[in-house]
């Protein structure tokens, strides 16, 4: 059995990341809740559908196939629900679902970025052929990147949910430790994730051995997407993207910090 597998993956800016796999544990565990969950939600389901079909029955008591034709929408709607379970949280919670977030686990994409509607879609429908038989469990075990089919079709992975409190080992300017200070309080760091904050991370680390040109197009393309993460204003007058770069790199862990103190 493998433990602490871990996978490492090139972002489009050509930083690699490592992350830790979920393993058959942690995503059985996770799998496990979510479907005690999404059981009592089906369940309620039933019984308030039973309810009102009682009702429609009652109303409509000389039409015969009305009570085919309520099973049959109830069922539909039953699938809506066991898909947009996990659509639902994947999307909104960024790669988790209540399961995973207890597990400590999250789904990303293969090049290192968070899912999207696309991807959670496809990891849901196919999760109930993934089911069958524990295909998926199998595929779990045999695939290197512990991928099951969904994982597969889709391009993602299950990566454990880690952040490491480290020390910085670049220069972090006095600029950006005063605007690190001010951002909890215009910008929504929450939003970050940490492989966000690890790309951020490594930009920062090997930025000197970068070429001028590569150096500026780089810092200013991640400028744009963190920005846009964690819904920042424009950048003061005289902040450098390799200022505002390193403030967010000392808010976030200073965050995380204290979040897992």
């Amino acid at each position: 059995m493998r433990f602490f597998n871990r996978v490492t993956l090139q972002t489009p800016e050509s930083v690699e990341l490592e992350f830790t796999l979920a393993g058959i544990g942690n995503r059985a565990l996770a799998l496990l809740l979510d479907y005690i969950a999404l059981g009592l939600s089906i369940l309620l389901f039933w019984i308030a559908w039973g309810i009102f079909t009682v009702g429609i029955v009652d109303a409509f008591p000389n039409q015969p196939k009305i009570l085919l034709y309520l099973f049959a929408i109830a069922l539909l709607i039953n699938f809506f629900i066991y898909v947009g379970y996990f659509v639902f949280f994947e999307v909104i919670w960024q790669g988790q679902t209540p399961g995973k977030r207890w597990a400590k686990i999250r789904v990303i994409r293969d090049d290192g970025r968070r899912i999207g509607i696309q991807q959670a879609t496809l990891r849901a429908l196919l999760r109930p052929v993934d089911d069958i038989l524990f295909l998926g469990a199998f595929l779990i075990v045999l695939n290197p990147r512990e991928k099951r089919l969904g994982d597969l079709v889709a391009g993602t992975i299950v990566v454990q949910e880690e952040f490491q409190a480290v020390a910085a080992n670049f220069p972090i300017s006095e600029s950006a430790k005063q605007l690190a200070q001010k951002l909890p309080e215009i910008a929504n760091l929450s939003q970050l994730l940490p492989d966000d904050f690890a790309t951020i991370r490594e930009y920062l680390r090997r930025r000197n051995a970068m070429s001028p040109t590569a150096k500026s197009e780089l810092s200013s393309q991640l400028t744009r997407q963190v920005r846009t993460i964690i819904d920042s204003p424009p950048l003061p007058s005289g902040v450098t993207a390799d200022v505002f770069l390193e403030a967010v790199y000392l808010a976030y862990q200073q965050r995380s910090a204290v979040g897992n103190g």
